[in-house]
């Protein structure tokens, strides 16, 4: 155990470290969902399973209930789909992301804690940079369960915010996210390939901030991807193309049309792309001001341009 249990009741916490144990071996903990653990894994389930949604995240905040022998066999078919490798987000139907919990499903990609580098950069650009703007209008491309859009409309909520993606099923999650956590009213989601649902008149010169957190793996590298990944969440979620930046350089080329001079472009980057993204950008006269924000390793993984105009 990575953690002292508070556990009141010595026959819960005797079950608990049981099945812990059990999970110990069989669940395998991704990198790129550093808050879960074994202990948070079995405790969100728990509650799942006593019927009380919650995410791994947050579930270690709620004390364990007694389980009838109806909820413990629950439990125990959620922790063996769980040690099968179907992830913890898709069994408990929720996801903390930025102070948020989201509704998730196998609709759209698991929001995860790399991505709040993102959220937090868009964020810091309309509060600092964009400060003067009284109604920012965002455009938030490839946007998902809707995460970063709804992230940003609740911690900036003088903004507008437009969310689109390729998939459908995705849009209409975001929207279910959207009423669900109150801010419906000013975020608008629609589907299309990257630019599509927005490509008019209507919208050049249009945004401030446009964000993207977009496909970014090679085509070649998905069956390389832990089954907990590839084997349920949605492959459009992570295929880049045969190079894993089709994607990003499509980004690049058009985004400067739809953004007001002045102001910005942010999107996520793959682990090693960075610096190359960061060069591509500084050479493209539509950008100045290129710069990214690392994660803790120290990896490039948002990058930041502002829109010349020129």
């Amino acid at each position: 155990m990575s953690m002292e249990l508070s556990i009141d009741r010595p026959e819960t916490k005797r079950l608990f470290l049981d099945l812990a144990a059990e999970c110990d071996t069989k669940v395998i903990l991704m990198p790129d969902k550093p808050e879960e653990t074994v202990e948070t894994n079995v405790w969100a389930l728990w509650l799942r399973a006593a019927g009380i949604p919650i995410s791994g995240e947050n579930a270690m905040t709620v004390p364990l209930p007694e389980l009838s022998a109806e909820q413990l066999m629950v439990l125990k078919s959620l922790l063996e789909q769980r040690m099968l490798g179907m992830p913890l987000a898709y069994l408990t139907g929720l996801q903390y992301f930025m102070g948020l919990e989201f509704i998730c499903t196998k609709d759209a990609l698991i929001p995860r804690k790399e991505t709040e580098i993102l959220a937090n950069a868009a964020i810091e650009l309309l509060k600092k940079e964009l400060s003067l703007h009284k109604n920012p209008r965002v455009l938030d491309l490839c946007c998902g369960s809707g995460n970063v859009t709804i992230a940003i409309a609740t911690h900036v909520p003088s903004c507008s915010v437009i969310g689109a993606d390729l998939s459908a099923k995705a849009v209409h999650l975001a929207n279910d996210n959207a009423r669900e956590l109150g801010c419906a009213d000013r975020v608008t989601f629609c589907a299309g390939d990257l630019f599509a649902p927005i490509d008019s008149k209507e919208y050049y010169g249009f945004f401030d901030l446009i964000t993207c957190n977009p496909p970014y793996i090679s085509t070649r590298k998905l069956a390389s991807l832990p089954v907990e990944s590839i084997g349920y969440e949605p492959k459009l979620a992570f295929d880049g193309g045969p190079l894993g930046v089709g994607v990003l350089w499509r980004l690049l080329d058009q985004a400067p049309r739809f953004i007001k001079p002045g102001g910005w472009l942010a999107f996520e980057s793959g682990l090693a792309q960075g610096p190359g993204m960061l060069r591509r950008m500084a050479k493209m006269a539509q950008y100045k001001n290129v710069s990214s924000v690392c994660d803790k390793a120290g990896n490039p993984r948002t990058i930041l341009g502002q829109v010349t105009g020129s």
